[in-house]
């Protein structure tokens, strides 16, 4: 089963370039949602293996990447494709919309 990729300020460029779509969940140890969203950001990772790659930034211990994108609130969710932001979600979201936002990258890679 995949587990989400520590992501810090000197991996997140490298990362992000890739073809698969990224989803990048910005949180905090203190933070009572993103400990709600932690869990599913988990199982994405293992539900999207090989199509899409997910990892986790804590905010507290990186906080260039944070501030370049101007986060100032957490959980927020970013999905890179190809080196460029494509969408966000700040706050928790179902499961479901998270799905719906990956596969959206993950077709339009195939088309």
């Amino acid at each position: 089963m995949g587990k989400a990729l520590e992501i810090t300020d000197s991996t997140f460029e490298d990362l992000i370039q890739g073809d698969k779509p990224v989803l990048v969940d910005f949180w905090a140890e203190w933070c009572g949602p993103c400990k709600m969203i932690g869990p599913v950001v988990e199982q994405l990772a293992g539900e999207y293996e090989g199509k899409a790659v997910i990892g986790k930034m804590d905010v507290d211990m990186n906080s260039s990447i944070p501030a370049k994108f101007g986060i100032r609130s957490i959980p927020t969710l970013m999905i890179f494709k190809g080196g460029q932001l494509v969408d966000k979600v700040v706050g928790v979201v179902p499961k479901t919309t998270l799905e719906d936002k990956l596969n959206a990258q993950i077709e339009a890679t195939v088309l």
